[in-house]
């Protein structure tokens, strides 16, 4: 084991030939001999500096046991790919381009191995070694000393992320560098894992980054994710994971599917698609393991998806031709493109004599034209198939038939292997011009040339900027360039053709907000004109919140209005925010407006009405002064204390006028005004009534003999005992006014569209003082009229009194619990009501009667009749 390793360790610095020492039973000597097939399908260049190059021209290789009684067959494949084949060429192109030039490289001359990977983890390894260990033209019994293809000291690829780093982990520990070209997988970034490693391919966690901008851009926030088995697909789907998270995008479901897809894998998958909600598809495989789930969905008639690709087969036109009617519509990001000169002219020079020459190109040709070259059969792909193609008769041409090989429309990969090498070139030329002492290294060394070490070029690679085709290339301290997408849309021409059209681009070295460009109206959708719809809930409009579903993803949800006095101005609002307290939510609940102030205004109908029955009780007041004053000598008018009558009169057309404080705009000196001026009117009314009855009732009781009681109830006492009581509630008045008066307070404290502009009391004691003190005053006028009931009915008031004082609680006792309850302009209109109701009370009751008898019964009106009982 000891001596098997140390051979092994010889192999990776760079031994011609991967050799294993056999002690034979018949020779003594070590015989270095080549291990495995001779495997010379490749293409082969000689030069200085040879570049490795591992394609995958083919891929989904065909299982197969052997029993190893023979010879094990070579694997076999279901697909060759026309475009591996374009890329191996660039590469060619390139070497070649560069070979010409003068100005790099000018004395080195670089050659290339290029050979092909099968997209298969065991091939890709084993050719992979074959390029850093050289090859002789013939492997059994050779001398380790006859090398034919030289060692490459950095190879170029692998394509798919998971091949590359199977290489790496055998090459790059011996610092071997691996430029791909299409491996996007974050992981590769791993320094710690492969220092070796770089690439001309943008990173996956860009990719990632724009297709999660994309499906949040149009909305998609219930999507499927699939992948193949791969380290790509897992790396590359949990970071589009974590990064949905950002955006609360949910996946409908995350399938995994093998690499080689047997019927009932496929079966599950589409049944999975089938059975979902999402109609938006997020892809990330390459174009080879796509035919059999597009197969199955077609037979399934699953064909309402929107798939979104992945870069890997974003401009994949060989799908096309057998599901365009399926991937129509597809969008994806792919690498940035250019056009390459005279690349064309180079692939399509390209004839029946030119592919007899090489293996790949004869292989190519026979795909193509579905023919055969000198008899040969191409039994990669179609096996027994290929027995019953015709001889290829040399009228064959590229230009009479469309392949991807020959199309360079959409040269993106092709652009990254382009780029790879000359990477390499130009690592190169800054080693050859080295001046020696001012070299990177140890004692101011330059790279050694002859021979070229591995670990000397990967410096120089690392260290590398420079530009080709007008693109400024430079890599970043993980060996990534920097992330620029193309953002493609798959359109149908009018012959049926796929147009790959450019509908807008994410570019990572611009701000976070203007990284992704759309152009929407230049997409074709799949169906319809607009951007499909796929939602696990539709969206919660602006009035309303989600509320998360028990149990599901964030992006399942019900929508629930928001409550009273909230809003939600954007869609799919998590919650809904309260509006301050000078605003209100309009009808549809997603903006604040100003709430309108409500008062009980004298253009509004109630208040209309009510200032109209205050004017018309001040009037009717005046118009019974009139009556009094034209009938003052009459028995009716003088039998009755006229002086406290018209006082009665002229402070009760006081307390209708008095209702109209109440109507209006409130101020602070109104609402200081309002309530003293209607606790004194209505003081001094009750008073009034106070001493007609106390007199009355006196005056009765002074018939007796020996009574004088009558001089403590002459006019002035009257009068004196009037004020006396307004007194005390002046008093109230004042003591309210002066420590809490009433002041004007707009009250937003309820739920309403409106802010209430209303009278505070300020004191509640105070407000309730002054209706105790007129609440007394009546209870004790109540008291003195039922004392007065039994006297002559023509000589006093007192049954009038007590209904009018009757009113006068009912009135005020149905007020209190109606007041309290009400709110805004309707607390006030039942104030103002209070006020009319117990004024009319009074009026009509104690002057009613009178009036009627003045104007009405003129002949009752006469001291006889008065004195009749």
């Amino acid at each position: 084991m000891a001596q098997l390793n140390a051979i092994l360790l010889l192999h990776f610095t760079f031994w011609p030939l991967l050799c294993i020492g056999l002690q034979s039973q018949y020779k003594s000597k070590f015989k270095c001999v080549f291990q495995g097939d001779e495997d010379t399908y490749s293409f082969y260049q000689g030069g200085d500096v040879i570049l490795g190059g591992i394609f995958p021209l083919h891929s989904s290789p065909i299982s197969s046991f052997s029993s190893f009684k023979t010879k094990p067959e070579p694997t076999k494949y279901k697909f060759f790919t026309p475009r591996a084949l374009r890329w191996m060429q660039t590469m060619i192109f390139a070497v070649r381009e560069i070979n010409q030039r003068q100005d790099l490289l000018p004395n080195l001359s670089l050659g290339y191995h290029i050979r092909d990977s099968g997209d298969d983890i065991p091939v890709s390894v084993k050719r992979s070694l074959l390029l850093v260990n050289g090859q002789p033209e013939k492997g059994n019994g050779q001398s380790c000393d006859d090398i034919q293809k030289q060692p490459s000291p950095v190879i170029v690829g692998d394509a798919a992320s998971g091949v590359s780093m199977a290489v790496l982990r055998t090459l790059g520990s011996f610092k071997i560098p691996m430029v791909s070209y299409f491996a996007s997988c974050s992981c590769l970034s791993n320094k710690r894992e492969f220092p070796a490693f770089m690439r001309t391919m943008p990173s996956d966690l860009f990719q990632i980054k724009a297709l999660v901008k994309l499906v949040n851009y149009f909305q998609w926030t219930w999507v499927g994710v699939i992948g193949v088995e791969s380290d790509y697909a897992r790396f590359a789907i949990q970071l589009f994971l974590k990064e949905s998270e950002r955006f609360n995008i949910c996946p409908a479901y995350v399938h995994f599917y093998p690499v080689v897809l047997m019927q009932d894998a496929v079966e599950e998958l589409v049944n999975i698609l089938k059975s979902s909600s999402a109609t938006v598809i997020v892809n990330f495989s390459g174009e080879s393991e796509l035919h059999s789930i597009l197969n199955e969905c077609r037979r399934q008639n699953v064909t309402h998806l929107q798939w979104i690709a992945s870069e890997a087969w974003a401009t994949s036109k060989a799908l096309w031709d057998d599901f365009g009617d399926l991937l129509m519509g597809t969008l994806g990001f792919a690498i940035r493109r250019a056009d390459i000169s005279h690349l064309v002219n180079y692939l399509r020079r390209v004839s029946v004599s030119v592919a007899q020459k090489s293996h790949f190109l004869s292989e190519f040709w026979e795909e193509t034209f579905r023919c055969r070259l000198n008899g040969s059969l191409n039994t990669h792909v179609h096996g027994e198939e290929a027995h019953n193609w015709p001889p290829c008769d040399g009228s064959e041409s590229l230009d009479d038939v469309y392949t991807p090989y020959s199309d360079v429309s959409q040269l993106r990969v092709s652009y990254n292997v382009y780029k790879a090498v000359y990477l390499i070139a130009h690592a190169l030329h800054d080693m050859s011009t080295c001046e020696p002492g001012k070299g990177p290294f140890q004692n101011g060394t330059c790279g050694s040339l002859y021979p070229i070490l591995p670990w000397q070029l990967l410096y120089y690679m690392k260290r590398t900027h420079f530009t080709t085709l007008g693109e400024e290339v430079r890599f970043d301290d993980n060996g990534d360039p920097i992330a620029s997408y193309d953002l493609m849309n798959w359109q149908r021409e009018s012959d049926g053709s796929l147009q790959l059209v450019r509908v807008g681009f994410y570019d990572a070295s611009l701000e976070d907000d203007k990284d992704l460009v759309i152009n929407e109206p230049v997409i074709m959708w799949h169906r319809g004109e607009k951007a499909p719809e796929s939602l696990c809930s539709q969206s919660c409009l602006p009035g309303s919140r989600k509320a998360r579903q028990k149990g599901k993803p964030v992006c399942c949800f019900d929508c629930i209005p928001c409550a009273e006095g909230e809003i939600s101005n954007q869609t799919d609002s998590n919650d809904c925010l309260t509006c301050s307290k000078e605003t209100w939510p309009n009808q549809a609940q997603d903006k604040c407006i100003s709430k309108t102030l409500e008062f009980l205004s004298f253009q509004e109908p109630l208040g209309i009405i009510l200032w109209a029955f205050s004017a018309f009780g001040a009037c009717a007041a005046l118009a019974v002064i009139g009556v009094f004053v034209m009938y003052r000598k009459t028995p009716v008018i003088r039998g009755n204390n006229i002086e406290l009558s018209f006082l009665l009169l002229l402070f009760l057309c006081a307390c209708f006028l008095i209702g109209l404080t109440f109507i209006g705009k409130p101020t602070d000196w109104l609402c200081q005004i309002r309530y003293p001026a209607f606790g004194i009117s209505f003081t001094l009314c009750i008073s009034c009534i106070l001493a007609k009855t106390v007199v009355v009732l006196m005056a009765f009781r002074a018939t007796l003999p020996g009574s004088n009681v009558m001089k403590w109830f002459d006019p002035a006492k009257q009068r004196s005992s009037v004020i006396l009581c307004t007194f005390v509630q002046a008093l109230i008045c004042i003591i309210w006014l002066t420590t809490t008066p009433p002041f004007a307070s707009y009250n937003t404290k309820f739920m309403s569209a409106t802010i209430i502009v209303e009278c505070a009391v300020g004191s509640e004691v105070g407000f309730w003082c002054v209706l105790g003190y007129i609440g007394l005053l009546a209870c004790l006028c109540f008291l003195m009229a039922f004392l007065a009931r039994k006297l002559p009915d023509n000589f006093n008031e007192a049954k009038f009194i007590t209904f009018s004082m009757l009113i006068f609680f009912a009135v005020w006792l149905t007020f209190i619990p109606v007041y309290v309850s009400s709110r805004g302009k309707y607390m006030v209109a039942v104030h103002v009501f209070a006020i009319l109701a117990s004024a009319f009370g009074l009026l009509l009751c104690i002057f009613a009667p009178k009036c009627y008898i003045v104007l009405l019964k003129p002949e009752k009106n006469d001291k006889k009749h008065m004195m009749k009982k």
